[in-house]
């Protein structure tokens, strides 16, 4: 059987980060048909496709959080991204992750340099406002040369044989890193609500944005709910 290395993006992904990281569908299971025969199922019947009213039924328990159908819906990702980015990610303890470990292999090592530099917000010490009147290449390519040297140290300690596992504590934070992510619908929606927000990272709120072009061809209806309230999908 072929084995596919699990830093190549699956055949159905989205590039972020300008190309340097990506999120890729591996995996679904139920549709919005599920969700709505979820809700019905006290009165023991099913459906197979979608109808007008059913539409309607979908919003109102949207809209009034009744979101225990929508965990009947779930999708499985594939995600490459900066180490800091897995770090806030995995803040979201409703999913279910496993991850490349670098105690098992130290190939294809990679490193994130941000395509624009940000400054640092006056006010809000955890946010980050555009850097206009900056010539950041220097900096940037400073950034490139101690991933380089990073990478340096960590293959001289390998050759002298230090085991991979300390080896990979000289690694930088933005170290790219491929995880899978395993979530139900509800938690999702909730995870796409804080992270494609004003108030989040740009590099995380990259992939927000990517999962909603991918989940949205497989709920339309739920995607077109929040396009009514204002929200970009």
């Amino acid at each position: 059987m072929a084995m596919q290395h699990i830093n190549v993006p699956p055949d159905n992904h989205v590039k972020v980060l300008g190309g340097q990281g990506w999120v890729g569908l591996i995996d679904m299971l139920g549709s919005e048909v599920t969700i709505l025969n979820a809700a019905r199922v006290s009165f023991g019947k099913m459906k197979t496709e979608m109808e007008d009213k059913d539409v309607s039924l979908l919003n109102y328990l949207i809209e009034n959080k009744h979101t225990s159908p929508l965990e009947h819906v779930v999708f499985t990702f594939s995600v490459h991204c900066p180490l800091f980015v897995r770090g806030q990610w995995h803040r979201h303890r409703t999913w279910s992750y496993n991850e490349i470990s670098r105690r098992y292999t130290e190939i294809d090592l990679e490193f994130y340099v941000p395509p624009k530099m940000r400054q640092q917000a006056e006010i809000n010490r955890q946010a980050s406002v555009e850097w206009e009147n900056a010539d950041d290449k220097p900096l940037r390519d400073k950034i490139a040369q101690h991933n380089q040297s990073s990478l340096g140290l960590y293959n001289e300690l390998l050759d002298a044989g230090v085991c991979r596992e300390q080896a990979r504590g000289v690694l930088p934070q933005n170290m790219m890193v491929t995880f899978w992510g395993t979530v139900d619908l509800n938690n999702l929606l909730h995870f796409l609500e804080l992270r494609d927000s004003d108030h989040a990272q740009w590099e995380i709120r990259e992939y927000a944005q990517a999962i909603k072009q991918l989940i949205k061809p497989y709920i339309p209806n739920v995607a077109k709910y929040f396009e009514s309230k204002g929200q970009t999908w």
